[in-house]
């Protein structure tokens, strides 16, 4: 499934990651990531754990962001981000005990 994502250019996070070259910190790819899967799922985000992430490439302002993800083993997610044809970040999300 394949979902756009929308970070405001203005976001917060690019204020002080990094002065004079601002990339938006990883924390907030994976935050939408979560957000975008819990809503596609209706599972909430506080169901998944993080099993693994990556972020490959910058993410600058204004940069138009897709989200892509797929079930993975033992109930789990694996998703990718992409930006202009290359993937920014991608990871597993793998369902908590108990949860």
């Amino acid at each position: 499934m394949e979902t756009p994502v929308h970070v405001a250019p203005d976001h917060p996070a690019y204020a002080g990651h990094f002065p004079g070259r601002p990339i938006l910190p990883g924390v907030v790819l994976l935050a939408e990531a979560l957000a975008a899967i819990a809503l596609a799922t209706g599972r909430s985000a506080s169901r998944w754990s993080i099993a693994s992430a990556k972020f490959p490439s910058p993410v600058t302002p204004g940069t138009a962001l897709s989200l892509l993800h797929e079930p993975h083993a033992e109930g789990g997610v694996r998703f990718e981000i992409r930006a202009e044809g290359r993937v920014v970040a991608s990871g597993t999300l793998a369902p908590r005990a108990g949860r």
